[in-house]
């Protein structure tokens, strides 16, 4: 009998991808309650003027700033990767949050609009923050359900969105230098 291959559409892929995780982690926290506590670490080096180059994990990606922000534009922007990991955080959400609800989601696009005043980055108004003063989050959902049914899901990932927790909540930093002898 020849080997019957089973093609899985995106949605059905999706939908076993997220019950495998789901029940996976299900399971380890359950028998290693401490498994549930992760760390995750990210490294940066400069490079050309206040461009940085990346490595998180196995990826690696570089940042900079325009020009105007004394950037070569190289790559995207600090604050256009914090805004990228934002919606890219809410898509990961919906997508669980709706397989777990049972709610049908066909698509899912999301927008962020942060507006950032650059008088505080510079330090020329100290009364004005240096990050982002709001972000505006714009979600489209494609599917068959009801308005009500998508609020629920909204709801269930301001609630559980790890980035969006991190904007929306403080979170404390400590900060240390080691000074090192220039080459």
């Amino acid at each position: 009998m020849p080997n019957a291959t089973t093609t899985l559409s995106v949605a059905e892929d999706r939908a076993q991808r997220l019950q495998e995780a789901g029940a996976g982690w299900g399971e380890r926290i359950s028998a290693a309650p401490h498994s549930a506590q992760l760390t995750f670490s990210v490294q940066g080096e400069g490079f050309d003027s206040v461009a940085t180059n990346i490595r998180a994990g196995k990826h690696t990606f570089s940042v900079d700033e325009p020009a105007a922000l004394g950037g070569s534009d190289v790559a995207a922007s600090p604050v256009e990767y914090a805004l990228a990991a934002l919606v890219s955080c809410q898509v990961v959400v919906y997508r669980l949050y709706a397989q777990n609800l049972g709610i049908q989601v066909d698509d899912v696009q999301i927008t962020a609009d942060g507006q950032l005043d650059v008088r505080g980055l510079f330090g020329i108004d100290t009364s004005i923050r240096p990050g982002f003063s709001s972000i505006d989050l714009k979600v489209q959902i494609a599917g068959p359900e009801s308005a009500e049914r998508y609020e629920e899901l909204r709801q269930a990932v301001d609630a559980h969105c790890p980035v969006l927790d991190l904007f929306a909540n403080p979170v404390p930093v400590t900060t240390s230098v080691q000074v090192t002898e220039a080459n």
